[in-house]
């Protein structure tokens, strides 16, 4: 039997991630107003907090109106998983929270958006994280920079404001050799004019509060996990 067709980009924008709700068969995605949520038994229950199984626990952990949105942009983006935040400002703060310790250090390019750089630049620094800026015209200027305690290197695919173009390639190979993920901040290409993780990235961050929200009315972040990084293997993510 033939396998079905590859879902094009159209529908995927328009239906991945989504099944009609299981109760009333609704097509649109329904607004799921709860914190917490029912268990079908006790062993149901330790298999999802201990991550055993897909499901949901708590909504600051999770909640299914955000799962369809994150699965949708995941398998836009070409990723294994995405998570959803309030911004997309928490996107970046979360996923350097979560790779980047005190005492270490982040290769970023020096053409980002402004409240990526106070980030990196004043907030982290307080943290014990420090940055180095480069030139992200130069892609050994992102080599050049890296240091033992370097954990990230990070850029946006095209620099906000000055729309300075990232050889995604290039930069992810020598990210790479040096043991490190790549970041990048796809806001302004959105998955439709570009997917990094096909070109070599391990990480892609979104604000949704521009083009893929299309209106400009609502703030939310997103973090794409291209599942390509060998984390163990590296050494430096103990």
């Amino acid at each position: 039997m033939p396998k079905p067709p590859t879902p094009n980009f159209d529908t995927i924008s328009l239906h991945g991630g989504q099944q009609p709700d299981p109760t009333t068969g609704a097509r649109a995605t329904p607004i799921y107003q709860t914190a917490s949520y029912v268990f079908k038994d006790t062993d149901s229950a330790v298999g999802l907090f201990n991550i055993e199984r897909a499901g949901h626990v708590y909504s600051r952990l999770s909640n299914p109106t955000n799962a369809v949105l994150e699965e949708r942009i995941a398998l836009l983006d070409n990723g294994v998983g995405a998570v959803s935040t309030a911004s997309g400002q928490a996107a970046m703060h979360l996923a350097v929270g979560t790779i980047v310790s005190a005492g270490e250090h982040i290769v970023a390019s020096r053409s980002i958006y402004g409240g990526t750089h106070n980030l990196l630049d004043y907030t982290l620094r307080r943290f014990g994280i420090d940055t180095t800026f480069v030139d992200p015209r130069d892609p050994k200027s992102f080599e050049a920079a890296i240091q033992d305690n370097t954990r990230l290197i990070f850029s946006e695919i095209l620099g906000n404001p000055g729309l300075e173009v990232l050889n995604v390639p290039v930069v992810a190979e020598l990210a790479h050799a040096a043991g490190l993920p790549l970041m990048v901040d796809a806001t302004f290409t959105t998955p439709y004019l570009c997917r990094p993780i096909d070109l070599g990235a391990d990480i892609v961050m979104h604000s949704a509060t521009k083009f893929l929200s299309g209106h400009g009315v609502v703030i939310g972040g997103l973090l794409v996990d291209g599942g390509t990084f060998d984390w163990e293997a590296s050494g430096k993510f103990p």
